[in-house]
């Protein structure tokens, strides 16, 4: 209750001070906003060299997705932006308010969910019942994490370069052309993938910490153990989950016990003393750390990261 009467009071407060229904103060200008990294990265990428095109990330490097609340800022740049990009489940209920008072003829408006073939939430066995940080799990409710999967992120980025066509800023020449490049990567990032988990001895991975990789699992034939749902809101495991994902480590005698980025890793640490085994991230990238964006991490490097973690995992 408390973050919803914070949405209203940043809503009033957008609305008051900025003019949420006015134009950017750059008419000229086409703005993209997108609420976290994947979306944000595809867009800049597909718009690069492009004049004239602005494409902001709400989410701040090193901030934890789940925990994001927006300032009035952030609302204010939904409102006046041109293009806004979102996840689209249950983590986005924020925006209900917002869209409610947002001129929604003259914004395009993407969820990454319409765009593919959501799956809904699976508990797997040793996995944790938990809360949801954004409310109670739900059997029928679906796993955001579309973007895990290089197949439905070349599926995303094809979808948004044909809303982007109609941005009368847009060189559809240009952009064509940064498609086509960026497709040929996704695509070789996918048969990578691909050979990797057909060339492993085995194909089960445990991470120990929460789950937003099920898309990448399902269309990759990779099965798994993990400690919570992707969206769980807690992430201190019972002595029963902890014993379940170290003995599975046992059992199959894996090397590798993964962990997420931003994790404390205090679960993976834990099982990897008891095994022998190694601790590496597998990276959702949900967002970036303030290093990986100094480094200008890119979500097609992040995911070749993840190839070379899987194929020490599954080998």
């Amino acid at each position: 209750m408390k973050k919803i009467i914070g949405y209203l009071l940043s809503a009033a407060i957008c609305l008051s001070l900025f003019g949420c229904n006015s134009a950017p103060e750059n008419s000229d200008s086409f703005n993209i906003v997108c609420t976290i990294f994947p979306p944000y990265d595809f867009v800049r990428t597909l718009t690069e060299g492009q004049e004239n095109v602005n494409v902001t990330l709400l989410l701040k490097a090193g901030q934890e997705s789940h925990d994001y609340d927006p300032s009035s800022g952030d609302i204010a740049s939904i409102h006046d932006c041109d293009m806004f990009i979102y996840v689209g489940g249950e983590s986005d209920q924020w925006l209900d308010d917002i869209f409610s008072t947002t001129d929604r003829e003259n914004k395009t408006i993407l969820a990454m969910m319409d765009m593919v073939d959501p799956l809904e939430e699976k508990m797997v066995e040793g996995m944790e019942e938990s809360e949801k940080s954004h409310g109670g799990l739900s059997l029928e409710e679906y796993d955001e994490h579309v973007w895990t999967s290089p197949k439905n992120a070349m599926e995303i980025v094809s979808q948004i370069a044909d809303a982007l066509v109609s941005c009368p800023q847009i060189d559809e020449t240009l952009l064509r052309q940064k498609e086509s490049a960026y497709l040929d990567a996704l695509s070789e990032l996918d048969k990578e993938m691909e050979k990797t988990v057909d060339e492993g001895n085995q194909n089960t991975i445990v991470v120990a910490d929460r789950f937003p990789f099920r898309y990448l699992c399902e269309d990759y034939g990779i099965e798994y153990f993990a400690a919570f749902p992707g969206c769980a809101a807690s992430t201190e495991p019972s002595s029963t989950t902890l014993l379940f994902l170290t003995d599975k480590v046992k059992e199959l005698s894996l090397p590798v016990v993964f962990k997420i980025e931003m994790s404390a890793a205090n679960i993976a640490d834990h099982i990897a003393k008891e095994t022998g085994a190694k601790v590496l991230t597998l990276h959702s990238c949900h967002n970036r750390t303030v290093e990986e964006e100094q480094q200008n991490e890119t979500y097609l490097s992040l995911m070749e990261q993840n190839v070379e973690s899987l194929k020490e995992a599954l080998n």
